[in-house]
């Protein structure tokens, strides 16, 4: 139910995974994703597909389950002392997904925001690929401080390169398995929202591993080649 998806800023407004991916040490899921991140991918979603089944489709029922549920998130959020951003972005997320629902009268158009950020943020990650501006480079880049200076490097462009792609499939991936659910109905709600939560942050965590692997290498290489030289040892005076 919740939009939230993995790529969002964390809260210092930079994404959480990025860091990981940057970071010199070695990769650990709890550094990418948290239990407030767990809890937005999986509560709403569940409570709603858990109500929609056991009270006989009652959709008004199970649409405010799930914007209770949101307004919870929103009230752990706000006792974190989250930025305001990110409790507004959940609300949003929730709302929006019950307003679409609502509108049309379709249980599985709760799930249609979600599908349009996948085919939103796959197109980007093509298009930067194409322009020869993987975003991984530059939200890399953008984290580091570094700005663009990767692009000079080419085996670190070629990297940056593969593993957006690699985003790229997860996005497409998503929307192969879960367009045809959405486009049987309600019937394949459950399935729906099975995929969905499976194809959350597991596959995201795994995405963001292969990612980490594949940029590191080069990452490192280009930061010693950045490195100041060290200076020798003074010479001997004959």
């Amino acid at each position: 139910m919740s939009q939230s998806d993995p790529g969002a800023p964390d809260r210092a407004g930079r994404p959480s995974w990025v860091q990981a991916i940057a970071s010199d040490e070695r990769f650990r899921a709890k550094d990418v994703i948290g239990p407030a991140a767990l809890l937005d991918a999986g509560l709403p979603l569940a409570l709603f597909t858990v109500v929609y089944t056991a009270a006989g489709r009652d959709l008004t029922l199970s649409l405010w389950v799930a914007v209770g549920s949101g307004v919870l998130l929103g009230i752990v959020r706000l006792l974190r002392k989250e930025p305001l951003q990110n409790v507004v972005a959940g609300f949003l997320g929730v709302g929006i997904a019950a307003f679409m629902a609502n509108r049309t009268g379709r249980a599985e158009d709760v799930f249609l925001p979600g599908l349009l950020i996948n085919v939103g943020y796959g197109l980007a990650y093509l298009v930067s690929i194409a322009v020869r501006w993987p975003l991984l480079g530059v939200f890399v880049g953008l984290v580091t401080g570094q700005g663009t200076g990767w692009r000079s490097d080419p085996a670190l462009l070629r990297a940056y390169t593969r593993a957006s792609f690699l985003w790229v499939g997860m996005f497409a991936v998503r929307l192969a398995v879960q367009v045809p659910l959405y486009l049987a109905g309600e019937d394949q709600i459950g399935w729906l929202a099975g995929a969905r939560l499976v194809m959350s942050w597991p596959l995201f965590l795994l995405v963001a591993y292969l990612s980490w692997l594949i940029i590191r290498p080069a990452y490192r290489a280009h930061q010693e080649r950045l490195a100041p030289a060290k200076p020798g040892p003074d010479p001997v005076d004959g």
